[in-house]
């Protein structure tokens, strides 16, 4: 098939090249110019995001926040300018569930067909093709789509209608924000009290505390490995599209909004590049102490 991929970061680039490897043609545009390992692969790179319409049938977008997606699909020279009837866009960016179904609203209205598709695995899922995609849209287009999809992923699921991928990113979001602060908490608070933090999260890893994420960022928070990953300033902006959601919805979501908090002082520390792990950087900073002493990260410094 002819495949558009706008966005090849840290995650769009492995992404585009597993469609590759799927022996697709893939016409693509990165902002910051499409990197020569894709272009190695076998992409065109293109000069705008309305080529790269012109050029696919389906075209995959992966920017970091909902302005992003609005500019690559409405900017100058976007996405929308290059599209004809029966063409299909594919958001698999995390952005606001709100604009998502304006969006769609305004490329369905050019004839076309548009899914929210966002992905949680960060870069390991990427590059292991293992993404979970969280998909909103026509069961039709999604059943289109499908096929590309498992070139990327392992646990493909339609939600419902356009929107509700990006609002089960948003819980996806919450529930990883929330373990990783409870991990941070739970490996100061043993190696405060004198304890082993390897150890600790060695024994937790064999009984009813085991998790994701005790495994992968519990093991970053002991050995200082902040590099992304999945950078703590995008994580920030999901947990803001869910506190403004709960907002509008009356809800209260209290440990969502703490956790935003200690996301906000790990920036103000200078670290919005760091990996979400890197979230238990505020709890010690807060207690002046640190989980290990190998000396931590120079980018978490």
């Amino acid at each position: 098939m002819k495949l558009g991929f706008i966005g090849l970061g840290i995650m769009g680039a492995p992404m585009a090249g597993h469609l590759l490897a799927g022996g697709h043609e893939v016409f693509a545009f990165s902002r910051s110019g499409v990197p020569a390992g894709v272009v190695a692969q076998g992409a065109q790179a293109c000069a705008s995001p309305a080529e790269v319409a012109q050029q696919a049938d389906i075209i995959f977008t992966m920017v970091p926040d909902t302005p992003h997606v609005a500019d690559v699909l409405f900017g100058d020279k976007g996405v929308a300018q290059g599209l004809s009837a029966g063409k299909t866009v594919v958001d698999m960016s995390s952005i606001s569930p709100i604009a998502t179904k304006e969006f769609a609203a305004k490329i369905n209205a050019l004839g076309c067909e548009y899914l929210d598709a966002p992905v949680s695995g960060g870069e390991v899922g990427a590059k292991a093709a293992s993404l979970t995609i969280m998909v909103g849209g026509s069961e039709a287009t999604f059943n289109q789509v499908q096929p590309l999809f498992a070139l990327m992923g392992k646990n493909i699921t339609l939600i419902g209608d356009n929107g509700s991928g990006q609002t089960c990113k948003v819980a996806n979001q919450i529930i990883v924000a929330l373990n990783i602060e409870a991990v941070g908490e739970a490996l100061l608070f043993a190696a405060k009290a004198g304890a082993d933090p390897t150890k600790v999260r060695q024994a937790l890893m064999g009984g009813l505390a085991t998790s994701r994420i005790l495994e992968l960022h519990g093991e970053r928070m002991i050995k200082r490995t902040f590099n992304p990953g999945f950078r703590i300033e995008l994580h920030q902006k999901d947990l803001n599209l869910a506190l403004e959601g709960a907002k509008a919805m009356g809800l209260s979501l209290p440990n969502t909004a703490s956790t935003q908090q200690l996301m906000s002082s790990c920036v103000a520390n200078g670290g919005a590049g760091w990996d979400h792990s890197g979230l238990v950087r505020a709890l010690e900073i807060a207690a002046n102490f640190q989980i290990s002493p190998t000396p931590a990260d120079p980018s978490a410094a």
